[in-house]
């Protein structure tokens, strides 16, 4: 069986191991555990620890592919917000969860625990499953996020109990006091009618009073859910006070998203026969190494329809057993065949929890004129990008290597934030998803 280059290496080691061994990994040069290098709090999805994998944080409502969900509620909450994830190489251990009421600029709102929680602020996760029958062992932790009072945005922490901060992840609690209508906007110009998907809402606030809107009111739009490119609209365009409504009407093109293409898909849910996207699987290596088939840029290429999960992932076995503690662990590599950049190149999406960290970064390798790298994920249906970040920008461009097209499938849901008169937190008094070229 065929690897590459690079990898050669860690595979002759690998078969030294033997197929049934669960070696841990961080006696593969791996590291899995231990104190996390960063203790302050970022409120942001992260993960502090690089034991912690596979997180997944989602609206459960009970279907087959609620994972795929956002981690948004209405103040209801009729359908609670889960959070799953797995930590490698370790035993059970009490892990704590906690929640912070932010602001809409993710900042701490100075509330205290009383005023939107109806319980102690600390909360024992004890739904714990050891992994069976994998190579890479692993404990999987499932948590049911308790209850809340207030609308707004929310961290969740999880740490050691009395140690170690473990990951955080943004949660959204919205009431439908304002009605918001997103709708299909103008496009503006000849570039943005090709490349960029322009999307236009209106605030309606007939029965709520929104005391000085064009300033206290923040309107947020996001594209897949994602955080990493969300778009803040600090007033409104306008303020029609005779209607009760507020505009968001954008004329530049820089101001729509672009649509960029489907996300590129593989499914790793079999290791016996190489699923979509797969090139090469290897059995003998621990873990088993799974090689991508190779992928060039698409910027120059038409739009092509084809299905995907806007980026995110589906875990499972589709070999036997309770896919959520026999998926196992496997390194996948990429190859992406292009010329040397002027830049740094990242593989880009849920996989990635959408960071541009040391792991999505990818190395050029001379001899096969290729960008490769390497993930340990696990076995499941994924969605990635390739981007480029310039050494002259702090933005990632996944265009120059994905291309952007008007027709690509996407989501956007748009948050609208106030602070009443004499609050000391913003609230999220409105949302709305709207989904553009669905089929």
């Amino acid at each position: 069986m065929k690897l590459r280059p690079f990898y050669t290496a860690f595979a002759a080691m690998s078969l030294c191991l033997g197929m049934a061994a669960c070696v841990p990994l961080e006696q593969q040069g791996y590291a899995t555990s231990g104190a996390a290098t960063q203790q302050t709090v970022r409120y942001e999805d992260y993960v502090y620890d690089q034991s912690i994998r596979s997180v997944q944080c989602y609206r459960a409502t009970g279907g087959p592919e609620a994972v795929l969900e956002p981690a948004v509620i209405s103040l209801g909450q009729e359908q609670p917000i889960l959070l799953e994830f797995d930590r490698l190489n370790a035993g059970p251990q009490r892990l704590v969860a906690k929640l912070v009421h932010c602001n809409a600029d993710w900042t701490p709102s100075g509330l205290n625990d009383a005023q939107y929680l109806n319980d102690f602020n600390e909360f024992f996760i004890t739904d714990v499953q050891n992994s069976i029958n994998t190579r890479v062992p692993y404990v999987h932790y499932r948590f049911r996020v308790p209850r809340v009072k207030l609308s707004g945005n929310y961290i969740l922490q999880v740490s050691e109990e009395g140690g170690n901060l473990l990951l955080t992840r943004r949660i959204l609690v919205y009431q439908n006091l304002v009605a918001v209508t997103a709708k299909l906007g103008a496009p503006t110009g000849p570039e943005g009618k090709a490349a960029r998907q322009p999307v236009e809402f209106n605030v309606f606030y007939k029965d709520y009073a929104l005391v000085n809107p064009a300033q206290d009111v923040k309107a947020i739009m996001r594209q897949n859910h994602r955080w990493d490119n969300a778009k803040v609209y600090p007033k409104p365009t306008f303020v029609r006070d005779d209607q009760r409504r507020l505009e968001y009407v954008f004329f530049e093109a820089q101001d729509h998203f672009l649509g960029l293409s489907e996300y590129r898909p593989f499914d790793t849910r079999s290791i016996r026969f190489k699923g979509l996207g797969i090139e090469q699987i290897n059995l003998e290596t621990n873990p088993i190494v799974v090689e991508l088939q190779s992928d060039k840029s698409r910027a120059e290429m038409a739009y092509s329809q084809d299905p995907d999960v806007d980026g995110k992932m589906l875990y499972g076995n589709r070999e036997y057993g309770n896919s959520i503690v026999n998926a196992d662990y496997t390194w996948v590599d990429f190859e992406l065949l292009t010329g040397e950049e002027q830049g740094t190149v990242y593989i880009l999406g849920g996989l990635t929890d959408w960071q541009l960290n040391e792991d999505a970064r990818m190395r050029y390798d001379q001899e096969r004129q290729a960008y490769t790298g390497r993930l340990l994920l696990k076995q499941g249906y994924y969605n990635y990008h390739y981007a480029l970040k310039r050494a002259n920008s702090q933005a990632v461009d996944a265009s120059y290597f994905e291309g952007s097209h008007f027709a690509t499938g996407n989501t956007y849901d748009i948050l609208i934030y106030y602070r009443p008169p004499g609050t000391r937190a913003d609230l999220l008094i409105g949302y709305d998803e709207i989904l553009f070229n669905r089929r």
